[in-house]
């Protein structure tokens, strides 16, 4: 007997998990018909055989943004002749020009290698497969670039460069982070000539909506408590909006309920799926960091259990100190660390003055909960 036979028999409060995976896109986004018309309007033009203005959307993680360019490019590549062409690149995965313009190639049904060529090989290679790839004169590409401050801090802006100065293409870009422009250098800023879109976070009442649709195609009748979908909206409410980890708690609720043997969810599973999430969330950041940098998070949180104001000089000093003069990285490379921890949501900054002739300086403080950062350290 296969063991899979074994376990598919168990009695369970879904019907279909993947409804509730942040990554399945329905056939209706609530409240964000604004957004979706936005980026239609713009796309429209490539029906008429015009390039589309570049846009840049952005908003918090969870805001539904990929959502939203996704099943805009969907309805779009419905109605679209073969010479509009809508391509979806997400920058953690493809987070090089090099890569990128590759991957671009492969779905234009190009076999181009993602490492041997050099870059000039491959931008040329991408310019003729795009021209060859369609049957009108003029052909029109859009990519949607999800994340692309990730390829941004690793790469820079060549990737900007070289698609913003090849014809009848337009970029969609995709950033958790407003400022993620400070990566590209003012010569690309001025051909980019973006229009931009802000995703604003869900309100508490928006989130219900949502997670009332997904939940009827997820759920069996009758499984969920009555507060369960209002907890889970209020909490990820308070975590900016994000829809994601309003499916994240309702999903792991419901598998809290299997676990039990329970025919309910109840409000109580969704306090643990919290505590859940939040500690598998913050050990698989922490983990992925580099060791200079976990470093630096100990002696945050040492300073943080003593009650003590951090300042950057007092961090670098406490740093040196955990280090025991092991691979001492500089004071300003500590800067960048602070920086890349705050973009993570592991920690926050706020710029103090300490009054005529004493300057201003950073204090630092944690945003998680100390004992979910001891474990992710002692996982490590």
């Amino acid at each position: 007997m296969n063991i899979f036979d074994d376990l598919s028999g168990g009695k369970s409060v879904f019907k279909n998990k993947k409804y509730l995976d942040h990554r399945f896109l329905p056939d209706k986004l609530p409240h964000r018909e604004k957004q979706i018309k936005s980026i239609a309007k713009y796309w429209k033009e490539a029906l008429d055989g015009v390039t589309p203005p570049n846009i840049t959307i952005y908003g918090k993680t969870g805001t539904g943004k990929t959502a939203v360019a996704k099943f805009v490019m969907k309805q779009l590549k419905e109605i679209a002749e073969p010479n509009v062409r809508v391509e979806y690149i997400r920058c953690t995965d493809y987070s090089t020009e090099y890569q990128v313009l590759a991957r671009l190639c492969q779905l234009m049904g190009k076999d181009v290698p993602f490492r041997g060529w050099t870059k000039a090989e491959v931008i040329n290679v991408f310019k003729d497969t795009l021209r060859r790839n369609v049957y009108d004169e003029k052909p029109i590409l859009i990519v949607i670039l999800d994340e692309i401050d990730i390829l941004l801090r690793k790469d820079g802006d060549g990737l900007l460069y070289t698609l913003t100065r090849t014809d009848n293409i337009s970029i969609l870009s995709i950033s958790n982070y407003v400022d993620f422009k400070r990566f590209i250098k003012p010569r690309v800023k001025s051909s980019l000539r973006d229009r931009e879109i802000v995703f604003p976070p869900y309100g508490a009442n928006q989130l219900v909506d949502i997670l009332e649709e997904r939940a009827d195609m997820a759920f069996k009748k009758n499984v969920l408590e009555d507060d369960v979908i209002p907890l889970c909206a209020a909490l990820a409410a308070k975590e900016e909006g994000d829809a994601r980890y309003a499916l994240d708690l309702l999903r792991t609720a419901g598998e809290i309920a299997d676990e039990r043997g329970s025919d309910i969810v109840k409000g109580e599973f969704v306090r643990e799926a919290k505590e859940y999430i939040e500690h598998n969330k913050i050990v698989e950041i922490v983990s992925t960091l580099p060791a200079q940098q976990q470093r630096v998070l100990e002696a945050i949180l040492y300073l943080t259990k003593r009650n003590e104001e951090i300042t950057s000089g007092k961090l670098y000093e406490t740093y040196k100190k955990l280090s025991r003069g092991k691979d001492i990285v500089s004071y300003r490379r500590i800067f960048d660390f602070i920086n890349e921890l705050e973009l993570l949501g592991i920690i926050s900054t706020n710029t103090v003055s300490r009054g005529r002739g004493r300057g201003r300086t950073n204090i630092i403080k944690l945003q998680c909960d100390v004992s979910l950062l001891e474990d992710a350290l002692w996982v490590i």
